[in-house]
Protein backbone atom coordinates (compact mmCIF):
# COMPACT_ATOMS: atom_id res chain seq x y z
CA UNK A 1 0.00 0.00 0.00
CA UNK A 2 1.62 3.36 -1.43
CA UNK A 3 0.39 6.90 -1.63
CA UNK A 4 3.54 8.24 -3.72
CA UNK A 5 3.39 12.28 -4.26
CA UNK A 6 4.95 14.38 -6.61
CA UNK A 7 7.13 16.36 -4.63
CA UNK A 8 5.63 19.54 -5.37
CA UNK A 9 2.14 18.52 -4.16
CA UNK A 10 1.18 19.13 -0.85
CA UNK A 11 0.70 15.57 1.13
CA UNK A 12 -2.90 14.70 1.72
CA UNK A 13 -3.52 15.54 5.50
CA UNK A 14 -2.16 19.16 4.75
CA UNK A 15 -4.70 19.20 1.58
CA UNK A 16 -7.15 18.22 3.65
CA UNK A 17 -7.15 20.80 5.98
CA UNK A 18 -6.43 23.79 4.01
CA UNK A 19 -8.05 23.13 0.69
CA UNK A 20 -10.99 25.60 0.47
CA UNK A 21 -10.43 26.49 3.77
CA UNK A 22 -8.06 29.59 3.70
CA UNK A 23 -8.48 32.25 5.95
CA UNK A 24 -11.30 34.90 6.08
CA UNK A 25 -9.73 38.12 3.89
CA UNK A 26 -12.19 40.42 5.43
CA UNK A 27 -11.65 39.93 9.75
CA UNK A 28 -8.46 36.90 9.09
CA UNK A 29 -10.73 34.50 11.09
CA UNK A 30 -8.72 30.88 10.50
CA UNK A 31 -11.52 29.03 9.53
CA UNK A 32 -14.10 30.98 6.96
CA UNK A 33 -17.77 32.16 7.57
CA UNK A 34 -20.51 29.64 7.19
CA UNK A 35 -22.46 30.86 4.76
CA UNK A 36 -26.37 30.81 5.41
CA UNK A 37 -27.81 33.28 2.85
CA UNK A 38 -30.26 31.73 0.54
CA UNK A 39 -30.00 35.06 -2.05
CA UNK A 40 -28.17 37.52 -3.15
CA UNK A 41 -27.77 41.09 -4.03
CA UNK A 42 -27.04 41.79 -7.57
CA UNK A 43 -25.00 44.07 -8.94
CA UNK A 44 -26.93 44.98 -11.86
CA UNK A 45 -28.91 42.84 -15.02
CA UNK A 46 -26.28 40.25 -15.79
CA UNK A 47 -23.59 41.48 -12.75
CA UNK A 48 -23.22 39.20 -9.41
CA UNK A 49 -20.19 38.48 -7.09
CA UNK A 50 -20.91 34.61 -8.45
CA UNK A 51 -24.16 34.02 -7.03
CA UNK A 52 -27.78 34.59 -6.99
CA UNK A 53 -29.82 31.75 -4.85
CA UNK A 54 -28.30 29.20 -3.04
CA UNK A 55 -29.84 26.06 -4.91
CA UNK A 56 -27.29 26.80 -7.64
CA UNK A 57 -24.34 28.24 -5.91
CA UNK A 58 -23.52 28.76 -2.14
CA UNK A 59 -19.93 30.03 -0.89
CA UNK A 60 -19.59 27.21 1.74
CA UNK A 61 -20.62 24.41 -0.63
CA UNK A 62 -18.19 25.40 -3.26
CA UNK A 63 -15.47 25.44 -1.00
CA UNK A 64 -16.17 21.77 0.23
CA UNK A 65 -16.60 20.80 -3.37
CA UNK A 66 -13.26 22.15 -3.62
CA UNK A 67 -11.48 20.27 -1.33
CA UNK A 68 -13.30 16.92 -2.19
CA UNK A 69 -12.31 16.80 -5.60
CA UNK A 70 -8.98 17.61 -4.65
CA UNK A 71 -8.31 14.86 -2.48
CA UNK A 72 -10.18 12.68 -4.72
CA UNK A 73 -8.06 13.68 -7.75
CA UNK A 74 -11.54 14.57 -9.42
CA UNK A 75 -12.34 17.19 -11.91
CA UNK A 76 -15.17 18.24 -9.67
CA UNK A 77 -17.00 17.27 -7.18
CA UNK A 78 -20.60 17.90 -5.93
CA UNK A 79 -22.46 17.18 -2.66
CA UNK A 80 -25.61 15.88 -2.21
CA UNK A 81 -28.26 15.82 1.13
CA UNK A 82 -27.75 12.33 0.53
CA UNK A 83 -26.03 9.12 -0.90
CA UNK A 84 -29.14 8.18 -2.61
CA UNK A 85 -29.83 11.17 -3.51
CA UNK A 86 -26.32 11.67 -5.13
CA UNK A 87 -26.63 8.48 -7.30
CA UNK A 88 -29.86 9.14 -8.43
CA UNK A 89 -29.00 12.52 -10.07
CA UNK A 90 -25.94 10.58 -11.25
CA UNK A 91 -28.29 7.97 -12.75
CA UNK A 92 -30.42 10.72 -14.74
CA UNK A 93 -27.23 11.83 -17.08
CA UNK A 94 -28.24 8.16 -18.75
CA UNK A 95 -30.57 8.36 -21.40
CA UNK A 96 -34.03 6.25 -21.37
CA UNK A 97 -33.32 2.73 -21.89
CA UNK A 98 -29.92 2.90 -21.20
CA UNK A 99 -28.27 -0.50 -20.09
CA UNK A 100 -26.23 -0.53 -16.64
CA UNK A 101 -24.25 -3.32 -15.64
CA UNK A 102 -24.00 -3.52 -11.70
CA UNK A 103 -22.53 -5.21 -8.82
CA UNK A 104 -24.40 -8.04 -7.34
CA UNK A 105 -23.27 -7.15 -4.21
CA UNK A 106 -24.81 -3.51 -3.14
CA UNK A 107 -25.73 -1.62 -0.50
CA UNK A 108 -29.89 -2.12 -0.57
CA UNK A 109 -30.93 1.39 -0.85
CA UNK A 110 -28.67 1.06 -4.36
CA UNK A 111 -29.74 -1.88 -5.29
CA UNK A 112 -33.91 -1.34 -5.11
CA UNK A 113 -32.90 2.06 -6.65
CA UNK A 114 -31.55 0.17 -10.07
CA UNK A 115 -33.57 -3.17 -9.61
CA UNK A 116 -36.89 -1.32 -8.77
CA UNK A 117 -37.08 2.16 -9.41
CA UNK A 118 -35.09 2.94 -12.77
CA UNK A 119 -36.52 0.29 -14.66
CA UNK A 120 -39.52 1.78 -13.95
CA UNK A 121 -38.92 5.92 -14.21
CA UNK A 122 -36.27 5.62 -17.29
CA UNK A 123 -36.60 2.03 -18.41
CA UNK A 124 -33.48 1.20 -17.75
CA UNK A 125 -32.23 -2.42 -18.18
CA UNK A 126 -29.92 -3.33 -14.95
CA UNK A 127 -28.11 -6.88 -14.76
CA UNK A 128 -26.20 -7.76 -11.68
CA UNK A 129 -23.22 -9.59 -12.33
CA UNK A 130 -20.41 -10.32 -9.60
CA UNK A 131 -17.68 -7.63 -10.25
CA UNK A 132 -15.23 -9.53 -8.12
CA UNK A 133 -15.33 -12.28 -11.11
CA UNK A 134 -13.10 -11.20 -13.59
CA UNK A 135 -13.72 -13.75 -15.79
CA UNK A 136 -17.63 -13.35 -15.37
CA UNK A 137 -17.54 -9.69 -15.45
CA UNK A 138 -15.41 -9.35 -18.61
CA UNK A 139 -18.36 -11.99 -20.27
CA UNK A 140 -20.84 -9.51 -19.05
CA UNK A 141 -19.57 -6.47 -20.48
CA UNK A 142 -19.05 -8.29 -23.83
CA UNK A 143 -22.64 -9.70 -23.81
CA UNK A 144 -24.43 -6.44 -22.72
CA UNK A 145 -22.23 -3.13 -24.19
CA UNK A 146 -23.42 -1.54 -21.15
CA UNK A 147 -23.86 2.46 -20.80
CA UNK A 148 -22.36 2.17 -17.01
CA UNK A 149 -20.68 0.00 -14.72
CA UNK A 150 -21.74 0.50 -11.21
CA UNK A 151 -19.99 -1.05 -8.81
CA UNK A 152 -18.75 -1.25 -4.40
CA UNK A 153 -15.21 -1.88 -3.30
CA UNK A 154 -14.94 -3.41 -0.62
CA UNK A 155 -18.53 -4.27 -1.23
CA UNK A 156 -20.93 -3.88 1.59
CA UNK A 157 -21.31 -5.94 3.92
CA UNK A 158 -19.37 -9.13 2.49
CA UNK A 159 -16.10 -6.83 1.88
CA UNK A 160 -15.53 -8.33 -1.74
CA UNK A 161 -12.57 -6.14 -3.47
CA UNK A 162 -13.04 -5.45 -7.46
CA UNK A 163 -9.97 -4.92 -9.73
CA UNK A 164 -10.60 -1.21 -10.18
CA UNK A 165 -8.18 -1.15 -12.76
CA UNK A 166 -9.72 -4.10 -14.46
CA UNK A 167 -13.54 -2.16 -14.38
CA UNK A 168 -11.36 0.89 -16.22
CA UNK A 169 -9.94 -0.93 -19.03
CA UNK A 170 -13.41 -3.05 -19.47
CA UNK A 171 -15.19 0.17 -19.28
CA UNK A 172 -12.97 2.19 -21.91
CA UNK A 173 -13.25 -0.84 -24.23
CA UNK A 174 -16.70 -1.03 -24.47
CA UNK A 175 -17.27 3.12 -23.88
CA UNK A 176 -19.26 2.76 -20.30
CA UNK A 177 -18.84 5.05 -17.51
CA UNK A 178 -17.16 3.45 -15.03
CA UNK A 179 -18.80 4.50 -11.31
CA UNK A 180 -17.32 3.39 -7.78
CA UNK A 181 -19.24 3.46 -5.16
CA UNK A 182 -16.17 3.96 -2.28
CA UNK A 183 -17.90 4.67 0.96
CA UNK A 184 -16.34 2.25 2.94
CA UNK A 185 -12.93 2.99 2.00
CA UNK A 186 -12.99 6.82 1.19
CA UNK A 187 -9.75 8.57 -0.54
CA UNK A 188 -7.91 8.54 2.51
CA UNK A 189 -7.76 4.65 2.24
CA UNK A 190 -8.51 4.02 -1.71
CA UNK A 191 -8.64 6.62 -4.91
CA UNK A 192 -10.25 4.95 -7.86
CA UNK A 193 -10.20 7.60 -10.53
CA UNK A 194 -6.08 7.20 -10.21
CA UNK A 195 -6.73 3.55 -11.15
CA UNK A 196 -9.25 5.22 -14.67
CA UNK A 197 -12.43 5.38 -12.68
CA UNK A 198 -14.71 8.01 -14.39
CA UNK A 199 -16.84 8.56 -11.48
CA UNK A 200 -16.37 8.09 -7.80
CA UNK A 201 -19.59 8.42 -5.16
CA UNK A 202 -20.27 8.06 -1.48
CA UNK A 203 -22.87 8.40 1.32
CA UNK A 204 -20.82 11.05 2.93
CA UNK A 205 -23.26 10.44 6.34
CA UNK A 206 -20.31 7.06 6.61
CA UNK A 207 -16.48 7.66 6.50
CA UNK A 208 -16.49 11.38 5.27
CA UNK A 209 -18.27 12.64 8.10
CA UNK A 210 -17.52 9.82 10.98
CA UNK A 211 -19.53 11.93 13.49
CA UNK A 212 -23.43 10.40 12.96
CA UNK A 213 -24.28 13.79 12.84
CA UNK A 214 -25.16 14.56 9.12
CA UNK A 215 -26.30 13.13 5.93
CA UNK A 216 -24.28 13.60 2.69
CA UNK A 217 -23.40 12.24 -0.65
CA UNK A 218 -20.84 12.98 -3.00
CA UNK A 219 -20.21 12.57 -6.66
CA UNK A 220 -16.33 13.09 -8.16
CA UNK A 221 -15.90 13.50 -11.59
CA UNK A 222 -13.05 12.32 -13.06
CA UNK A 223 -11.01 14.71 -16.17
CA UNK A 224 -10.81 11.54 -18.04
CA UNK A 225 -14.93 10.90 -17.91
CA UNK A 226 -17.05 11.34 -20.95
CA UNK A 227 -16.45 15.25 -21.97
CA UNK A 228 -19.57 16.93 -20.43
CA UNK A 229 -20.20 15.07 -17.52
CA UNK A 230 -19.48 16.94 -14.36
CA UNK A 231 -21.37 19.39 -16.25
CA UNK A 232 -24.30 17.93 -16.56
CA UNK A 233 -24.26 16.35 -13.47
CA UNK A 234 -23.52 20.42 -12.48
CA UNK A 235 -26.93 21.18 -14.30
CA UNK A 236 -29.29 18.16 -12.67
CA UNK A 237 -27.96 18.98 -9.49
CA UNK A 238 -29.49 22.48 -9.92
CA UNK A 239 -32.59 21.14 -12.16
CA UNK A 240 -33.68 18.70 -9.42
CA UNK A 241 -32.76 21.03 -6.20
CA UNK A 242 -30.79 18.28 -4.84
CA UNK A 243 -28.37 20.12 -2.37
CA UNK A 244 -26.38 20.00 0.67
CA UNK A 245 -27.66 22.72 3.23
CA UNK A 246 -24.41 25.27 4.02
CA UNK A 247 -24.68 23.80 7.85
CA UNK A 248 -24.14 20.40 6.60
CA UNK A 249 -21.31 21.41 4.56
CA UNK A 250 -19.71 22.90 6.98
CA UNK A 251 -19.66 20.30 9.37
CA UNK A 252 -18.47 17.79 6.50
CA UNK A 253 -15.50 20.35 5.91
CA UNK A 254 -14.56 20.46 9.33
CA UNK A 255 -14.61 15.89 9.41
CA UNK A 256 -12.58 16.15 6.09
CA UNK A 257 -9.70 17.68 8.14
CA UNK A 258 -9.23 14.17 10.64
CA UNK A 259 -10.17 12.01 7.65
CA UNK A 260 -6.76 10.87 7.47
CA UNK A 261 -5.79 10.14 11.15
CA UNK A 262 -9.71 8.67 11.59
CA UNK A 263 -9.05 6.42 8.92
CA UNK A 264 -5.70 4.96 9.76
CA UNK A 265 -6.46 4.33 13.56
CA UNK A 266 -9.99 2.86 12.31
CA UNK A 267 -8.43 0.48 9.95
CA UNK A 268 -5.04 -0.58 12.40
CA UNK A 269 -8.04 -1.61 15.21
CA UNK A 270 -10.11 -3.20 12.17
CA UNK A 271 -7.08 -5.24 11.60
CA UNK A 272 -6.64 -5.76 15.43
CA UNK A 273 -9.89 -6.79 16.27
CA UNK A 274 -10.10 -8.90 12.92
CA UNK A 275 -7.11 -11.43 13.37
CA UNK A 276 -8.21 -11.18 17.43
CA UNK A 277 -11.17 -12.86 16.42
CA UNK A 278 -10.49 -14.96 13.74
CA UNK A 279 -7.57 -16.60 15.89
CA UNK A 280 -10.43 -17.15 18.61
CA UNK A 281 -13.08 -18.09 15.80
CA UNK A 282 -13.71 -21.99 17.40
CA UNK A 283 -13.69 -20.83 20.73
CA UNK A 284 -16.27 -17.94 20.07
CA UNK A 285 -18.85 -19.44 17.81
CA UNK A 286 -17.96 -17.94 14.71
CA UNK A 287 -17.74 -19.29 11.36
CA UNK A 288 -15.83 -16.73 9.66
CA UNK A 289 -14.06 -13.51 9.83
CA UNK A 290 -13.76 -11.56 6.46
CA UNK A 291 -11.49 -8.53 6.88
CA UNK A 292 -9.54 -7.70 3.86
CA UNK A 293 -6.52 -7.00 5.63
CA UNK A 294 -6.24 -10.49 6.87
CA UNK A 295 -3.93 -12.79 4.60
CA UNK A 296 -7.35 -15.66 4.79
CA UNK A 297 -9.27 -13.14 2.60
CA UNK A 298 -9.79 -14.46 -0.81
CA UNK A 299 -8.77 -11.04 -2.55
CA UNK A 300 -6.21 -9.66 0.22
CA UNK A 301 -3.25 -9.29 -1.95
CA UNK A 302 -5.57 -7.02 -4.57
CA UNK A 303 -6.83 -5.17 -1.58
CA UNK A 304 -2.87 -4.83 -0.44
CA UNK A 305 -2.01 -3.39 -3.83
CA UNK A 306 -4.75 -0.59 -4.67
CA UNK A 307 -5.89 0.26 -1.20
CA UNK A 308 -4.37 2.34 1.19
CA UNK A 309 -5.41 0.62 4.02
CA UNK A 310 -8.03 -1.70 4.20
CA UNK A 311 -11.19 0.12 6.58
CA UNK A 312 -13.10 0.39 9.24
CA UNK A 313 -15.56 -2.66 8.77
CA UNK A 314 -15.36 -6.36 9.70
CA UNK A 315 -18.07 -8.85 9.06
CA UNK A 316 -18.50 -12.25 11.19
CA UNK A 317 -20.73 -15.03 10.60
CA UNK A 318 -21.80 -16.39 13.82
CA UNK A 319 -22.44 -20.02 14.01
CA UNK A 320 -25.99 -20.87 15.85
CA UNK A 321 -29.38 -19.65 15.13
CA UNK A 322 -31.13 -16.34 14.86
CA UNK A 323 -31.95 -16.33 18.57
CA UNK A 324 -28.18 -16.15 19.12
CA UNK A 325 -27.37 -13.92 16.53
CA UNK A 326 -29.86 -11.30 18.51
CA UNK A 327 -28.35 -11.72 22.10
CA UNK A 328 -25.07 -10.86 20.66
CA UNK A 329 -25.75 -7.79 19.02
CA UNK A 330 -27.64 -6.67 22.14
CA UNK A 331 -24.97 -7.96 24.59
CA UNK A 332 -22.39 -5.18 23.61
CA UNK A 333 -21.30 -2.10 25.63
CA UNK A 334 -18.96 -0.05 23.14
CA UNK A 335 -20.47 -1.74 20.13
CA UNK A 336 -24.07 0.72 19.62
CA UNK A 337 -26.88 -1.87 17.31
CA UNK A 338 -27.63 0.40 14.82
CA UNK A 339 -27.28 0.90 11.05
CA UNK A 340 -24.21 3.04 9.38
CA UNK A 341 -20.60 2.95 9.42
CA UNK A 342 -17.33 4.53 9.58
CA UNK A 343 -18.06 6.86 12.48
CA UNK A 344 -15.66 7.75 15.77
CA UNK A 345 -18.26 5.36 17.47
CA UNK A 346 -18.25 1.59 16.92
CA UNK A 347 -21.35 0.00 15.42
CA UNK A 348 -22.88 -3.47 15.06
CA UNK A 349 -25.68 -4.24 13.01
CA UNK A 350 -27.56 -6.80 11.46
CA UNK A 351 -27.40 -6.69 7.28
CA UNK A 352 -30.04 -9.25 6.36
CA UNK A 353 -32.86 -7.74 8.05
CA UNK A 354 -31.81 -3.86 8.24
CA UNK A 355 -29.61 -2.71 5.61
CA UNK A 356 -30.48 -5.43 2.77
CA UNK A 357 -33.92 -5.84 3.73
CA UNK A 358 -34.99 -4.76 0.88
CA UNK A 359 -32.82 -6.88 -1.45
CA UNK A 360 -34.50 -10.37 -2.46
CA UNK A 361 -33.89 -13.21 -0.21
CA UNK A 362 -32.62 -15.32 -2.46
CA UNK A 363 -30.65 -12.55 -3.90
CA UNK A 364 -29.19 -12.31 -0.54
CA UNK A 365 -28.43 -15.62 -0.03
CA UNK A 366 -26.19 -16.17 -3.12
CA UNK A 367 -24.05 -13.02 -2.04
CA UNK A 368 -23.14 -14.42 1.53
CA UNK A 369 -25.61 -12.08 3.24
CA UNK A 370 -27.59 -14.60 5.84
CA UNK A 371 -28.95 -14.33 8.84
CA UNK A 372 -26.06 -15.04 10.71
CA UNK A 373 -23.80 -12.12 9.11
CA UNK A 374 -23.37 -9.47 11.58
CA UNK A 375 -21.29 -6.23 10.18
CA UNK A 376 -19.11 -4.66 12.24
CA UNK A 377 -17.92 -0.79 12.06
CA UNK A 378 -15.06 -0.08 14.12
CA UNK A 379 -14.45 3.50 15.84
CA UNK A 380 -12.05 5.23 17.66
CA UNK A 381 -12.50 3.83 21.27
CA UNK A 382 -9.29 1.77 22.53
CA UNK A 383 -8.90 -0.93 20.46
CA UNK A 384 -8.49 -3.39 23.67
CA UNK A 385 -11.56 -2.21 24.53
CA UNK A 386 -13.63 -3.16 21.34
CA UNK A 387 -11.96 -6.32 21.74
CA UNK A 388 -13.08 -7.24 25.14
CA UNK A 389 -16.46 -5.86 24.51
CA UNK A 390 -16.97 -8.24 21.53
CA UNK A 391 -15.19 -11.40 22.98
CA UNK A 392 -17.49 -10.81 26.59
CA UNK A 393 -20.62 -10.65 23.69
CA UNK A 394 -19.40 -13.50 21.85
CA UNK A 395 -19.03 -15.76 24.49
CA UNK A 396 -22.29 -14.81 26.56
CA UNK A 397 -23.86 -15.38 23.24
Amino acid sequence: MTDDLPRNQAGFATRAIHVGQEPDPLTGAVIPPVYHATTYVQEGIGRSKGFDYTRSGNPTRNALQLCLADLEGAEAAFVFPSGLSAAATLLETLPTGATILAHDDLYGGIYRLLADVRPATAGHKVRFVDFSDAEALKRAVAEDRPDLLWFETPSNPTLRIVDLSLVARLGAEAGAVTVCDSTFSSPAGQRPIEHGIHVVVHSATKMLNGHSDLLGGVVAVSARAPSGLAERVRYLQNALGAVMSPTDCALLHRSLKTLELRSTRQSDSAMRLATSLERRAAALGLERVVYPGLASHAQHDLAARQMLNFGCVVSIELSGDLARVERVLTATRYFHFAVSLGSVESLIQHPFSLTHASVPEERRTATGIGPQLVRLSVGLEDPADLEQDLIQALSRG
